[in-house]
Protein backbone atom coordinates (compact mmCIF):
# COMPACT_ATOMS: atom_id res chain seq x y z
CA UNK A 1 0.00 0.00 0.00
CA UNK A 2 2.88 2.31 0.87
CA UNK A 3 4.66 2.46 -2.18
CA UNK A 4 2.68 0.29 -4.64
CA UNK A 5 4.41 -2.44 -6.76
CA UNK A 6 6.94 -1.57 -8.68
CA UNK A 7 8.70 -0.13 -6.12
CA UNK A 8 8.32 -2.30 -3.15
CA UNK A 9 10.89 -5.31 -2.50
CA UNK A 10 10.45 -8.48 -0.80
CA UNK A 11 12.91 -7.09 1.95
CA UNK A 12 10.57 -4.25 2.21
CA UNK A 13 7.69 -6.78 2.43
CA UNK A 14 10.13 -9.12 5.22
CA UNK A 15 10.42 -5.80 7.15
CA UNK A 16 7.13 -4.78 7.08
CA UNK A 17 5.81 -8.51 8.06
CA UNK A 18 8.88 -8.88 10.69
CA UNK A 19 9.86 -11.80 9.25
CA UNK A 20 13.46 -13.18 7.39
CA UNK A 21 13.57 -12.59 3.84
CA UNK A 22 14.28 -16.57 3.85
CA UNK A 23 10.96 -16.91 5.26
CA UNK A 24 9.20 -15.01 2.96
CA UNK A 25 11.16 -16.47 0.13
CA UNK A 26 9.71 -20.13 1.22
CA UNK A 27 6.49 -19.08 0.33
CA UNK A 28 6.56 -16.29 -2.27
CA UNK A 29 9.40 -16.41 -4.89
CA UNK A 30 8.55 -12.99 -5.95
CA UNK A 31 6.38 -9.98 -4.85
CA UNK A 32 4.47 -10.62 -8.18
CA UNK A 33 3.29 -14.01 -6.45
CA UNK A 34 3.07 -12.45 -3.22
CA UNK A 35 0.53 -9.76 -4.55
CA UNK A 36 -1.05 -12.29 -6.79
CA UNK A 37 -2.31 -14.29 -3.41
CA UNK A 38 -3.23 -11.32 -1.34
CA UNK A 39 -5.60 -10.16 -4.55
CA UNK A 40 -6.68 -14.16 -4.32
CA UNK A 41 -8.04 -13.65 -0.36
CA UNK A 42 -9.09 -10.33 -1.34
CA UNK A 43 -11.43 -11.79 -3.66
CA UNK A 44 -12.52 -15.03 -1.81
CA UNK A 45 -13.17 -12.71 1.03
CA UNK A 46 -15.21 -10.73 -0.87
CA UNK A 47 -17.03 -13.73 -2.21
CA UNK A 48 -17.77 -14.69 1.58
CA UNK A 49 -19.38 -11.56 2.63
CA UNK A 50 -21.62 -12.15 -1.00
CA UNK A 51 -22.70 -15.21 -0.03
CA UNK A 52 -23.30 -14.40 4.29
CA UNK A 53 -25.38 -10.91 3.17
CA UNK A 54 -27.40 -13.50 0.40
CA UNK A 55 -28.00 -15.99 3.42
CA UNK A 56 -28.37 -12.88 5.78
CA UNK A 57 -31.82 -12.83 3.24
CA UNK A 58 -30.86 -9.12 2.93
CA UNK A 59 -32.45 -7.10 -0.32
CA UNK A 60 -30.59 -7.19 -4.11
CA UNK A 61 -30.63 -3.62 -3.19
CA UNK A 62 -29.10 -3.41 0.12
CA UNK A 63 -26.64 -5.87 -0.89
CA UNK A 64 -25.45 -3.41 -3.57
CA UNK A 65 -25.62 -0.38 -1.33
CA UNK A 66 -23.35 -2.22 0.83
CA UNK A 67 -21.04 -3.07 -2.26
CA UNK A 68 -21.08 0.68 -3.15
CA UNK A 69 -20.06 1.90 0.23
CA UNK A 70 -17.29 -0.68 0.34
CA UNK A 71 -16.33 1.18 -2.44
CA UNK A 72 -16.80 4.49 -1.28
CA UNK A 73 -14.76 3.88 1.57
CA UNK A 74 -11.56 2.82 -0.99
CA UNK A 75 -11.96 5.79 -2.86
CA UNK A 76 -12.35 8.28 0.40
CA UNK A 77 -8.45 6.37 1.15
CA UNK A 78 -7.02 5.49 -1.71
CA UNK A 79 -3.67 4.99 0.54
CA UNK A 80 -5.54 2.52 2.47
CA UNK A 81 -6.09 0.04 -0.08
CA UNK A 82 -3.81 -2.11 -2.87
CA UNK A 83 -5.24 -0.19 -6.00
CA UNK A 84 -1.88 1.83 -6.66
CA UNK A 85 0.04 -1.76 -6.25
CA UNK A 86 -2.72 -3.39 -8.62
CA UNK A 87 -2.45 -0.71 -11.26
CA UNK A 88 0.92 -0.99 -11.34
CA UNK A 89 1.00 -4.36 -11.73
CA UNK A 90 -1.27 -4.48 -14.57
CA UNK A 91 0.42 -1.69 -16.63
CA UNK A 92 3.88 -3.38 -15.81
CA UNK A 93 3.02 -6.98 -16.11
CA UNK A 94 2.76 -8.97 -19.20
CA UNK A 95 -0.22 -11.03 -20.88
CA UNK A 96 -0.96 -13.31 -17.75
CA UNK A 97 -0.62 -10.51 -15.43
CA UNK A 98 -3.67 -8.13 -17.50
CA UNK A 99 -5.69 -11.70 -17.30
CA UNK A 100 -5.47 -11.82 -14.24
CA UNK A 101 -6.94 -8.71 -13.87
CA UNK A 102 -9.64 -8.91 -16.16
CA UNK A 103 -10.84 -12.05 -14.25
CA UNK A 104 -11.15 -9.84 -11.29
CA UNK A 105 -13.01 -7.66 -12.67
CA UNK A 106 -14.91 -10.36 -14.56
CA UNK A 107 -16.01 -11.72 -10.98
CA UNK A 108 -17.22 -8.94 -9.80
CA UNK A 109 -19.44 -7.75 -12.90
CA UNK A 110 -20.97 -11.33 -12.59
CA UNK A 111 -21.74 -10.74 -8.85
CA UNK A 112 -23.12 -7.24 -9.31
CA UNK A 113 -25.00 -9.03 -12.27
CA UNK A 114 -26.47 -11.55 -9.88
CA UNK A 115 -27.57 -9.05 -8.14
CA UNK A 116 -29.21 -6.96 -10.04
CA UNK A 117 -31.16 -10.10 -11.63
CA UNK A 118 -32.61 -10.77 -8.54
CA UNK A 119 -33.43 -6.72 -8.29
CA UNK A 120 -35.37 -7.63 -11.35
CA UNK A 121 -37.21 -10.88 -10.27
CA UNK A 122 -38.31 -9.38 -6.93
CA UNK A 123 -39.20 -6.00 -8.56
CA UNK A 124 -36.71 -3.75 -6.73
CA UNK A 125 -34.98 -2.85 -10.29
CA UNK A 126 -36.16 -2.86 -13.79
CA UNK A 127 -32.63 -3.07 -15.76
CA UNK A 128 -33.23 -4.77 -19.25
CA UNK A 129 -29.27 -5.60 -19.33
CA UNK A 130 -28.22 -6.60 -16.09
CA UNK A 131 -24.96 -7.13 -17.72
CA UNK A 132 -24.27 -4.56 -19.32
CA UNK A 133 -25.46 -2.37 -16.44
CA UNK A 134 -23.10 -4.39 -14.16
CA UNK A 135 -20.14 -3.62 -16.51
CA UNK A 136 -21.08 -0.12 -16.40
CA UNK A 137 -21.31 -0.27 -12.49
CA UNK A 138 -17.25 -1.56 -12.68
CA UNK A 139 -16.00 0.76 -15.17
CA UNK A 140 -17.29 3.82 -13.13
CA UNK A 141 -15.80 2.63 -9.73
CA UNK A 142 -12.48 1.88 -11.40
CA UNK A 143 -12.18 5.17 -13.28
CA UNK A 144 -13.24 6.92 -9.87
CA UNK A 145 -10.49 4.65 -8.06
CA UNK A 146 -7.63 5.90 -10.72
CA UNK A 147 -9.32 9.38 -10.14
CA UNK A 148 -8.57 9.05 -6.59
CA UNK A 149 -5.23 7.87 -6.91
CA UNK A 150 -4.14 10.48 -10.01
CA UNK A 151 -5.88 13.81 -9.00
CA UNK A 152 -8.22 13.06 -6.01
CA UNK A 153 -12.38 12.90 -5.62
CA UNK A 154 -14.37 14.15 -3.61
CA UNK A 155 -16.95 12.65 -1.51
CA UNK A 156 -19.81 15.12 -3.01
CA UNK A 157 -18.90 13.58 -6.68
CA UNK A 158 -18.27 10.00 -5.57
CA UNK A 159 -22.05 10.16 -4.17
CA UNK A 160 -23.42 11.68 -7.15
CA UNK A 161 -21.90 8.35 -9.35
CA UNK A 162 -23.34 6.28 -6.91
CA UNK A 163 -26.87 7.78 -6.70
CA UNK A 164 -26.36 7.83 -10.72
CA UNK A 165 -25.55 4.12 -11.06
CA UNK A 166 -28.47 3.04 -8.67
CA UNK A 167 -31.18 5.23 -10.37
CA UNK A 168 -30.24 4.19 -13.84
CA UNK A 169 -31.58 0.26 -12.06
CA UNK A 170 -34.93 1.84 -10.21
CA UNK A 171 -38.25 1.15 -12.05
CA UNK A 172 -39.88 4.06 -13.20
CA UNK A 173 -42.63 5.24 -11.66
CA UNK A 174 -45.70 5.51 -13.79
CA UNK A 175 -47.70 8.98 -13.31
Amino acid sequence: MERGFKDVTMKDIAEACQISRGGLYLYYPSTKELLRDVLRMESADSDDTFQAALSDNLTPSRILLLFLREQKKELMHPEQTLNLALYEYAFTGQEEDKAFIKKRFQQAVQIIEHLIRMGNETGEFDCPNPHDAATDIMLVIEGMKISAHTMGISERKVDREIRYLIGGLLPVEAE
